[in-house]
């Protein structure tokens, strides 16, 4: 085994400390993430439609954190294992588990948003019935018995 420089000791530990530190973003964005999935399960169940909407929109900007973050990790990934592949001295297995972390959180993830989106559909198709209940209504047109009379236009308010 070789011996490695300072300076390039240096950089093995700074590419370590910032991909850990881009894991450990993820991790914590994810797990905001499933947070977000079950109070939105909550709001899909109350029914509340602005709350839901605003809801989403969190939704999204979180998903698009984890997607860029996601750019970010992919780059410093190949170079972690560059420098990285001939082991040196250090050895860093937390790397690992925050992975398998990041992809467990990852399918608990995707189980939720299922959860979630059958569940929207669910309530979807509960109000389609509903108008299409309110649409059938015999009391939704109800026409008068004098169809040719004029409309009022005076009202006796004295009795």
């Amino acid at each position: 085994m070789e011996e490695l420089s300072g300076a390039e000791v240096e950089q093995r530990v700074a590419v370590l400390k910032r991909f850990r530190a881009l894991l450990t973003m993820q991790r914590d964005r994810f797990r905001v993430y499933l947070e977000t999935l079950d109070h939105q399960k909550n709001l899909i169940e109350k029914g509340s439609a602005e709350e839901l909407c605003a809801h989403v929109e969190l939704e999204e900007r979180i998903v698009g954190d984890i997607i860029s973050i996601q750019k970010t990790i992919e780059p410093m990934r190949a170079l972690y294992e560059f420098t990285w592949k001939g082991g040196g001295s250090l050895s860093v297995p937390e790397i690992p588990k925050i992975e398998e972390t990041i992809t467990n959180l990852k399918t608990e993830a995707g189980l939720r948003w299922e959860r979630n989106k059958a569940l929207l559909e669910e309530r979807m198709s509960a109000i389609r019935t509903e108008l299409s209940e309110l649409r059938a209504s015999p009391y939704r047109r109800r026409r008068s018995s004098y169809p040719n009379a004029p409309a009022p236009s005076m009202i006796d308010i004295k009795g």
